[in-house]
């Protein structure tokens, strides 16, 4: 086929030998696999902000560090060059994304290359040697859904000891490959550290696995493991082979409104009298000067 214009660079690097079809389109990308050397690999070609329905939200990018001090402040100004230093970042952040949840035992793509807005990574193939296809074009058994919905849970767990959450984590970002479930799709990531969202969508990326799987094993849908993930998280308690149980009791008691508002009204108080207190000891010191 036409080798597209934005992986021309690669092929002129030596990266990429031939572009052999497209594999998909998406909300966010295109990918195309092609031929480097002997082997088979895939190539996302990011789309420009105008052209993706996956749109950046502050929800997502909270927290992200910019190293380039002109460059964060053209990003908050939303200048020309602040728009295209976002996209970078933006795209940069599934590179790095991968690269850390690869080394962190993760199964995600391996990726090779970052170029030029295209990122050259494995093609996850199934069990017939084909692009593997993706959880939501599947039926499963009970038994093939509780296992790789355990699976996918301890990845869960994986990321996080790692410093990340999804955050857009679905039956249709994970590619069952031949050797079990693979998470792809991690622009969006976050740093569960300095992303005050990160609670939130960890709880939604694994009530999002137990909805889909409960479709084939229902007993999975009255699981609630996200939330005990996180609080092992925040107690510095989780690791890669925490025991899970799936269950958590929250506390579900209303707070003593009344109560509340009286000890801010105690705080408050006591602020002015600290205040009070201050202002008599200057006018003390001013006439004591005079």
């Amino acid at each position: 086929m036409k080798t597209p214009k934005r992986i021309e660079p690669l092929i002129q690097d030596g990266l990429v030998d031939e572009v052999m079809r497209q594999l998909m389109s998406g909300k966010e990308a295109k990918v195309y696999v092609v031929r480097c050397g002997n082997e088979i690999r895939c190539a996302k070609v990011y789309k420009e902000a105008d052209q993706r329905s996956f749109r950046q939200s502050v929800d997502y990018t909270e927290g992200r560090k910019v190293k380039n001090s002109r460059r964060a402040r053209a990003m908050e100004k939303g200048t020309k060059y602040g728009r295209k230093a976002q996209e970078e970042a933006w795209q940069s952040a599934e590179v790095d994304a991968l690269y850390r949840l690869a080394a962190a035992g993760v199964r995600v793509p391996t990726p090779y290359n970052f170029l030029e807005g295209v990122l050259l990574m494995e093609l996850v193939t199934g069990a017939d040697g084909s692009a593997a296809p993706r959880l939501n074009d599947l039926a499963l058994t009970p038994e093939l859904a509780r296992e790789y919905h355990r699976f996918l849970i301890i990845q869960v767990v994986r990321m996080l000891c790692a410093g990340i959450v999804h955050g857009d984590l679905s039956e249709f970002n994970i590619l069952l490959g031949s050797d079990g479930p693979v998470i792809i799709d991690l622009p969006q990531a976050v740093d569960a550290a300095s992303n005050n969202n990160a609670c939130k969508m960890l709880e939604r990326d694994v009530n999002n696995l137990a909805t889909y799987f409960g479709r084939f094993a229902p007993e999975l849908l009255a699981t609630d493991y996200g939330i005990e993930i996180w609080t092992l998280y925040q107690g510095g308690k989780l690791h890669p082979e925490s025991m899970l149980t799936g269950y958590f009791e929250r506390n579900e008691k209303p707070a003593d409104l009344v109560s509340v508002m009286r000890e801010i009204n105690d705080t408050l108080k006591e602020e002015e009298a600290r205040q009070l207190y201050r202002q008599q000891q200057l006018e003390r010191k001013k006439m004591s000067g005079i």
